[in-house]
């Protein structure tokens, strides 16, 4: 299924959100990108997590449950009588961390609800909070389920800069759901991997490798790994002085019936080596816990790569794709992950979008994206602002559309999905009608004969429909008018609204013949309570089974 709609449009989702759509009113300024996907999955395979690292500078992620400055302040001692603070915020001040952390929690367990049972977080960090992170993993996910805290080398030049330290590597760190469910994790090879594969001996099982048939232990550690071994070239037996062999007799016997084992070109080795086959070589390799740069790229590249597509440097730090692919393109008990569903909570300049973009370019993989961010405000000095970003989500956007542009370019013959649609979390739809009776005039029951706010459009109230009914945000729709009313037509038939005034029992009938599952008109739909009872009626004799709301 195809988004058809792109970013041109933004619409505004209702109030009745489900929790894991970050209901508190602050966390509903998000803005997020979306591509074939719906929150009412579980994110099968990963979520990826590139927070906003604690520098000592104020973050705007300041959730509502957390105590006030002013509060934390005055209870820890930090003003005197008249209000003055009596020490600096510095990163001995005790909410230095605990900003951070609380902001971090909370996202760490929404993003454990929406994982699948065999999905993978991967949360990229640097040393100021990774202690802190690994803590609060270990509380939301589990010790148990702890899987590596990889080494990413995101630069490889010292900086002269530096006071101390020239820090050229960060952690990634991953946690699984469930581990028990994650039974094999492995990489896809590489060319490099498989450089080292040759065929010196024209076995006709193709090119191998080989490891060396020395065990590491020591004779007397494994005894029943002592024998002596026959070199068919030289006629000679031969047995290690002091290691035992990596395989037992009877192993040994079958490696020199299947002609696995490798003396030398001329039989000059001294002891043999087993020969590996890349033809066996199933399913991947391991994955180490050390990412070098030339194989997950740079912060420098990331940030040359971002400047080509937009014009000009407009965002600091951005990851590089090519990390990000790296995840991705992990294998997860022998799936390879090409229809699995991608949030990042921290989206910044989309890098996990282009990501995904060119993985299915690349193999033919229809991967999904979510992407969250708040619409924090550029600076009016900073080349992001006057390149007219005024705020990230805007930066992030505008990626999307180049990234696909030039992936296209770059790989005319590939076809992947390159739509995507943005949604605008906000409060309710309806009016917040809080009055006592005694409170009701004439003009204000006149203001309340509508009960959908003034400012929301026909989509703000498709799209709030739903989010009620627990569908798809992704999913094509299309509009048409009928008899002068703009019906909407959701997933070819998931559900048909028309929210205009005054509708026609034409308009009805017609919508009730294409016998849609969910049908939606608004209260002023109708000039009458007759008139309503009637669309009732004409349902159940020309769509039985459509479930009919009015709002």
């Amino acid at each position: 299924m195809t988004t058809t709609t792109t970013a041109a449009y933004e619409y505004r989702t209702g109030s009745e959100l489900p929790l894991y759509a970050l209901k508190r009113r602050k966390a509903q300024k998000q803005c997020g990108f979306r591509a074939k996907s719906t929150y009412g999955h579980c994110i099968k395979d990963k979520v990826l997590i590139d927070p906003p690292y604690n520098t000592g500078n104020d973050f705007i992620y300041n959730d509502d449950f957390k105590v006030s400055s002013e509060e934390y302040a005055d209870e820890s001692g930090e003003v005197d009588e008249e209000g003055n603070r009596m020490f600096k915020n510095t990163d001995s001040n005790g909410r230095f961390h605990s900003d951070w952390c609380s902001m971090i929690y909370s996202r760490l367990m929404l993003a454990r609800n929406l994982l699948s049972e065999d999905g993978l977080i991967f949360i990229s960090i640097d040393e100021h909070e990774s202690h802190n992170l690994r803590k609060i993993c270990d509380e939301v996910f589990g010790l148990e389920n702890f899987i590596s805290q990889i080494v990413w080398e995101k630069r490889y030049t010292r900086s002269n800069n530096a006071k101390r330290f020239t820090t050229l590597t960060e952690p990634v760190i991953c946690y699984a759901k469930s581990l028990a469910k994650v039974t094999d994790i492995k990489e896809k090879r590489s060319e490099k991997a498989d450089s080292i594969y040759s065929n010196p001996d024209n076995d006709p099982r193709g090119v191998w490798t080989s490891v060396s048939y020395v065990n590491p232990a020591s004779k007397t550690q494994r005894p029943n790994l002592v024998y002596k071994i026959h070199n068919p070239v030289t006629g000679e037996d031969v047995e290690h002085p002091t290691n035992a062999w990596k395989y037992e007799r009877a192993t040994y016997e079958q490696h020199v019936k299947e002609n696995r084992l490798y003396w030398g070109k001329n039989g000059e080795n001294t002891y043999p080596r087993l020969k590996k086959f890349l033809s066996e070589m199933d399913g991947g390799m391991v994955p180490v816990d050390l990412w070098r740069h030339e194989d997950t790229g740079t912060t420098d590249q990331a940030s040359k790569e971002l400047e080509s597509l937009l014009g000009r440097n407009i965002f600091d730090f951005p990851k590089p794709k090519e990390l990000v692919m790296r995840i991705l393109s992990l294998i997860i008990n022998g799936d390879i992950g090409q229809d699995n569903i991608i949030l990042d909570f921290f989206s910044g300049s989309a890098t996990t979008a282009h990501a995904v973009m060119q993985l299915n370019a690349e193999d033919g993989g229809h991967r999904k994206f979510i992407m969250v961010q708040l619409p924090e405000e550029t600076d009016e000095k900073s080349e992001a602002y006057k390149a007219g970003y005024k705020n990230i989500c805007e930066i992030g956007k505008e990626r999307i559309r180049r990234a696909a542009k030039k992936i296209h370019e770059d790989n005319p013959d590939a076809t992947f999905d390159d739509g995507f649609r943005v949604l605008k979390l906000d409060d309710t739809n309806m009016k917040d009608v809080y009055y006592a009776a005694g409170d009701y005039t004439q003009d204000l029951v006149s203001m309340l004969e509508s009960n959908v706010k003034p400012d929301r459009t026909d989509l703000d109230l498709l799209f709030g429909c739903l989010i009620e009914w627990g569908l798809p945000l992704s999913l094509p729709y299309t509009s048409e008018t009928i008899d002068g009313c703009k019906v909407h037509t959701y997933n070819d038939g998931d559900l048909i609204a028309c929210f205009d005034e005054n509708v026609p029992e034409s308009v009805i009938k017609t919508i009730a013949k294409r016998q849609p599952l969910r049908a939606v008109f608004r209260d002023f739909s109708f000039a009458s309570s007759p008139e309503k009872i009637n669309v009732g009626e004409i349902f159940k004799l020309l769509a039985p089974d459509t479930r009919v709301k009015v709002i």
